[in-house]
Order: structure tokens, then C-alpha cells, then sequence
């Protein structure tokens, strides 16, 4: 195991302050990005029509926090990543003291799909996700916001919006903004 971390008060601080880690080249680099990604946790949320199908043919048990560092390791796995030994062993370390968590697409034939992400007052801090199967990180994506919405969080923040999540409803809202609600969500208030 890389001895070297990100200390967990380092990481949570990061998080509500609105900058999260990225390893790149070798190096730890801190992102704030000028607009941000989010997952609406009402109405606006919306599941497409081939999806709402498969879901209705239940191809997945999802478990949540059953395999951590297997989901962590299945998003690393891709021809580029983000994700580098020390990005792992921190929120490895971070989900032991229980602000990182996972969803899981399981099948008889094991971990199929899933994401990560960490957990801050009110806020879910969606980091990664991966598929081995069709549609398994997108069912990870809509039991996530399920759990979410009976827990009342007030923001799913995606960092930023791609394509896939504005299929589901994903918008972006500008850095203040997004502060704003951050601070509101996590009951943290840092100065600017």
C-alpha cells in the first residue's frame, strides 16, 4: 500500500470548499471548475425510456459499500484515469471513516458496474463510475439518486456535465452559485 495519502481532513475540506483531486503526470492537482455539473434530486430527474425497460427487467442486485475499493479499481480501469494509487489508498481511507461510498450493479457472474463518490451533509460528490455489462453504471446512477432522495440530499454534484448525464437530466450552474448551494447543503461556510 502507498503510504502516501491525502489526509481525510484534507480531502472533506477540499469538498466543501467545491475542489476536489485529480492525479496527472505523477501529481496532485486540485480542480474548481467554472461551471458545475449537477444531477437534479427532483422532478427534473429523468431516466430514458430504453433504460426505464431494463430497469423493469431487474438484471442487477444493487449492494451498496459491499466492494469499495473493487468500484474504485474499476473506474481506474481505462486507458486514462485519473485515478493513481495515491487518489486510491486516500479515499480508501476516506470511506473507512464513512464519507466515501459505493453503488454496486451485481449479477451471478460478480461486480458488473457501479460509482463512487463522497458524502458531505447534504451533498453526494459523484467521482467515477464504470460498466462491465450494459447499462450497469446507469442503474448504479438511479439507485444512487433513489437513496439520496430518502435521505433528502439536496445535491448530486456530477463535477461536470457530459453528454451521458444530461441524458438523465444533468445541468450546470455557475462556480457562485454552486458555492452558494454548497454551503448551504453541507452547513460549512469557509471564507472565499
Amino acid at each position: 500500500m502507498d503510504q502516501r495519502i491525502i489526509p481525510p481532513h484534507v480531502l472533506l475540506g477540499a469538498y466543501a470548499r467545491g475542489i476536489f483531486p485529480m492525479a496527472e503526470d505523477g501529481e496532485i492537482v486540485w480542480v474548481a471548475p467554472r461551471m458545475r455539473g449537477l444531477i437534479p434530486l427532483d422532478d427534473r430527474f429523468h431516466i430514458p425510456r430504453g433504460l426505464q425497460k431494463t430497469l423493469r427487467k431487474k438484471p442487477f442486485e444493487i449492494r451498496f459499500n459491499t466492494a469499495f475499493r473493487d468500484v474504485m479499481l474499476g473506474c481506474a480501469d481505462r486507458e486514462q484515469t485519473w485515478i493513481d494509487p495515491i487518489i486510491l489508498e486516500s479515499f480508501c481511507a476516506l470511506h473507512e471513516r464513512g464519507h466515501v461510498h459505493s453503488v454496486e450493479c451485481w449479477d451471478a457472474d460478480g461486480l458488473q458496474g457501479g460509482l463512487y463518490g463522497v458524502s458531505l451533509g447534504k451533498v453526494f460528490f459523484g467521482e467515477s463510475m464504470f460498466t462491465r455489462k450494459t447499462d450497469a453504471s446507469k442503474i448504479a446512477l438511479v439507485a444512487l439518486v433513489d437513496h439520496l432522495r430518502e435521505r433528502n440530499f439536496e445535491i448530486l454534484d456530477t463535477q461536470w456535465l457530459t453528454e451521458h448525464l444530461g441524458t438523465f437530466g444533468g445541468y450546470e450552474v455557475p462556480q457562485e452559485e454552486y458555492l452558494t448551494m454548497l454551503r448551504a447543503a453541507t452547513g460549512v461556510d469557509f471564507p472565499s
